[in-house]
């Protein structure tokens, strides 16, 4: 077997800048690399997670023009935290309007989790302007899933965590968890609200990887806004992400039928379960689908990262 591939070297933009895309919001874009490369757009998780500088790193900088935005109230896009205007559908034209604003006919979509799950529905609906697909621990946003993550399924594998994520939560109010973390999340008592955030972030670090990394688990005690990114996720959860139907996103694989696309799953992906992605590329002839045998959820896995850069590297000449 090969070696195994790593990130490319640290990068910084060529471009920074703010896009208004409604009343409410303004969101931040940056590019890097090569200004005359092969265009790529690298969609977030979370939701409401928001870029960093190392997912400049997946991609060549010779040969892509690598382009990154905060989704609305993510990130340094403003106001932070909105929920307002802010829906699937919103982020979808968003990242029309970006392609338009930036001069783009076409680019190859890149997006993980949460950023697969809109990189599909970006896909879905504008078919026409993307090169090719590539996707990482594909989130179809069923209420099945949801309820696995949040409800009842990752619970029965870490019951000791669990435990902590039930404990904001008054037991009358378990019975639908995500609500009542919204309840909390979007309420007026500031102290139940971070004490909610934390709980809540906690339960997702701890639960991404093959193997617990403690130090990022203990990292949720520090963070300054810890609400942000948990408001904008229960708020996409509780609304089901404004899908039409709950498998929309599954149903609607037909359209970009013709698009090549590269899947990679790890195979004890515990936030999202492999179900989903296997279904979408059982549904989806022009996709190749890689399961990374030692592998959870987060492309901190050296198996995941490997895929994605011979991903990166498979599409840069199109």
């Amino acid at each position: 077997m090969s070696a195994r591939r790593d990130l490319f070297p640290e990068i910084e933009p060529f471009e920074t800048g703010k896009l208004k895309v409604s009343e409410i919001h303004d969101i931040y874009y940056e590019q890097s690399g090569n200004k005359d490369g092969n265009p790529i757009i690298f969609l977030h998780g979370g939701p409401g997670a928001g870029s960093r500088g190392r997912d400049r790193r997946y991609f060549d900088p010779e040969a892509y023009r690598i382009i990154l935005f905060d989704q609305r109230g993510a990130g340094k896009s403003t106001p932070p935290s909105e929920l307002r205007e802010n829906t699937t559908w919103d982020l979808v034209e968003d990242i029309e309007r970006l392609r338009k604003h930036l001069g783009i006919d076409k680019w190859v979509v890149f997006g993980g989790s949460w950023g697969a799950t809109l990189s599909l529905a970006y896909a879905e609906s504008h078919p026409g302007r993307v090169k090719a697909l590539i996707l990482r621990g594909i989130f179809g946003l069923t209420r099945r899933e949801t309820l696995w993550s949040n409800q009842d399924g990752a619970s029965h594998l870490f019951p000791d965590v669990w435990e902590a994520y039930l404990a904001p939560i008054p037991e009358g109010e378990r019975g639908d968890l995500m609500s009542a973390y919204y309840r909390y999340l979007t309420g007026d008592d500031k102290e139940k609200c971070i004490r909610a955030a934390r709980a809540w972030n906690k339960w997702k670090l701890a639960t991404c990887n093959l193997l617990v990394d403690e130090e990022l688990v203990k990292s949720t005690e520090k963070e300054e806004w810890p609400e942000r990114g948990a408001r904008i996720e229960t708020h996409y959860f509780v609304y089901g992400g404004w899908l039409k139907t709950d498998d929309q996103l599954l149903k609607d694989v037909e359209k970009i039928r013709h698009i090549p696309g590269t899947i990679i799953h790890g195979r004890y992906d515990v936030v999202c379960p492999m179900e989903t992605a296997w279904s979408v590329h059982r549904s989806w002839p022009g996709s190749e689908f890689h399961v990374v045998p030692d592998a959870g959820h987060t492309t901190k896995e050296p198996g995941i990262l490997h895929q994605l850069i011979l991903a990166t590297e498979k599409y840069k000449n199109l």
